[in-house]
């Protein structure tokens, strides 16, 4: 719980379900027969303001203040909740107030109240949405859900940018049905799972940023969370860290952004790993890790060329600059990566890769692995055992390191990728100064291994890739850089396992 949160008047909880698309598909969506012989309400224009601090307090506390005028009522609504992919399940308070204006007496009792006591400066106005909107209530299992389509644009002294929306959102029942009604309509028009609301969009105006490659977020975990907590608050920093970055490749085709999307795979395949004690009563669980493993096999692919092509070849020719190969190599390997991409856009762009993103999350929020007795643990207990299997596996794998073959060092290096990757899923549940400190010589050792260990991975992968190319050969697995990686990496392992773990 947040401080703002502990002040705060217990304010109505919002449950939807976010989804982009394109105002094209909006338009068909909109006769959709599910959305058909419903008392849908006539399409209306609704402009809402955005306000904060010139130093915008109430973003930073995790806060929006808006203001909506629609239909000559005005009203003022304060949300709390940062970020978030699918489905946003965030505190409310809404107030219909005499004009446009923000009124203090309609966000007294509210989470804003204190952030803007202590901020004690005026609001301005930020940014505002224009949208028609149109409002559909469905039926879908035991569930009322209020379908709404918005298309328009955000606008601010920055500039402006396009909407289009489509947000399920759950008037009564369960949240799984909001899934099962986005797998209904996604079968007539490509959605995703959105991992911006429309508040992130003018923050972006206002900050003059467009979509950008992230890396992964802390995980953010409730006090006093169980294992079933944390589980789902990390596949949520995960598919939102996934999200984030599809977008941003789907547009620009940038390899940073390929990058991060397989780390954020990485990591939630690792989570589906290190949660496999809790998760295993459900059937489920196992053939998401099966089919995100399958689906997505030739991302690496892509990621090892752009890596050859941005690292690899440009050494290789600093060290052999008569070597007229090479070129011919580059061509060769650009030709590659051309075909690569284009298999992985085929995959981001089909319905199976869009369904399978929200039928994972529906699981998530909605999975019967919720209901185990399991999944009721104390987090930290849960995380401590987990971190000591994660642990003494690395210390098996990674014996006589020095000696080991390619594809037993790379069993250790996967090793060393999910311990790191629990480290931090699990960090927040030991918050004392003791712990902090442990954790940050635990997580330097950890980084300082596996850079050693993927640096070599990736010289075996050079070595893979040029033969396969038809490239002149590289220097063998007993050549002196190669060699001083794995004492290195000996090192680090011997320094990792002399630091006392933070769990304990």
């Amino acid at each position: 719980m947040t401080e703002t949160d502990s002040h705060a008047v217990a304010a109505p909880r919002e449950i939807e379900l976010k989804l982009d698309c394109a105002g094209p598909d909006l338009t068909a969506l909109a006769a959709h027969p599910r959305l058909q012989g419903a008392e849908g309400s006539e399409p209306e224009h609704l402009v809402t303001t955005y306000y904060d601090t010139s130093a915008q307090d109430l973003r930073a506390a995790g806060l929006t203040l808006r203001v909506r005028a629609k239909g000559g009522r005005h009203i003022q609504t304060v949300k709390a909740g940062k970020g978030g992919v699918g489905l946003f399940d965030r505190a409310e308070w809404e107030t219909e107030i005499a004009g446009e204006t923000p009124d203090p007496a309609a966000w007294a009792e509210t989470a804003a109240e204190k952030v803007l006591r202590k901020a004690d400066a005026p609001l301005e106005k930020l940014f505002s949405t224009v949208v028609t909107r149109r409002v559909v209530p469905v039926e879908q299992g035991a569930s009322r859900i209020l379908v709404t389509l918005d298309e328009g644009r955000v606008e601010s002294l920055a500039g402006a940018a396009p909407l289009c929306e489509l947000e399920l959102e759950l008037a009564e029942g369960e949240a799984a049905d909001l899934f099962a009604l986005a797998q209904i309509l996604a079968e007539t028009v490509p959605l995703r799972l959105s991992a911006t609301a429309k508040s992130a969009r003018g923050f972006a105006l206002v900050d003059g940023t467009g979509p950008s490659v992230v890396k992964a977020e802390p995980v953010e975990l409730p006090e006093g969370a169980s294992a079933g907590d944390v589980f789902r608050q990390v596949a949520r920093a995960c598919l939102r860290h996934l999200r984030l970055n599809e977008t941003v490749f789907l547009a620009s085709h940038a390899p940073e952004a390929l990058h991060q999307m397989r780390v954020s795979l990485r990591r939630l395949r690792s989570a589906l790993s290190l949660f496999a004690p809790m998760l295993e009563a459900d059937p489920r669980a196992a053939g998401f890790g099966d089919e995100i493993k399958r689906v997505t096999e030739p991302f690496g692919h892509a990621r090892n060329l752009d890596v050859f092509l941005g690292q690899t070849l440009p050494r290789l020719v600093k060290d052999r600059p008569d070597d007229a190969d090479l070129d011919a190599l580059r061509d060769l390997a650009e030709t590659e990566r051309a075909g690569a991409y284009d298999t992985m856009l085929a995959i981001l762009e089909s319905p199976q890769w869009r369904g399978l993103i929200i039928d994972f999350a529906g699981w998530v929020e909605a999975g019967a692995w919720a209901g185990q007795d399991s999944a009721a643990e104390d987090g930290a207990a849960f995380a401590a055992r987990v971190l000591d299997r994660a642990r003494e596996r690395l210390k098996k794998r990674g014996r006589g390191l020095r000696k080991l073959d390619p594809h037993t060092r790379h069993r250790a290096r996967i090793a060393a990728k999910k311990l790191r990757y629990g480290a931090e899923f699990f960090a927040e549940l030991f918050p004392k100064k003791k712990a902090r400190r442990r954790q940050d010589k635990f997580g330097a050792a950890l980084s300082d291994l596996q850079d050693h260990l993927g640096t070599l991975n990736d010289l075996e992968t050079a070595r893979s890739m040029v033969e396969s190319l038809g490239g002149p050969p590289m220097p063998g697995p007993d050549d002196a850089s190669t060699l001083d990686l794995l004492a290195a990496a000996a090192a680090a392992r011997s320094e990792l396992l002399d630091v006392k773990p933070f769990w304990r």
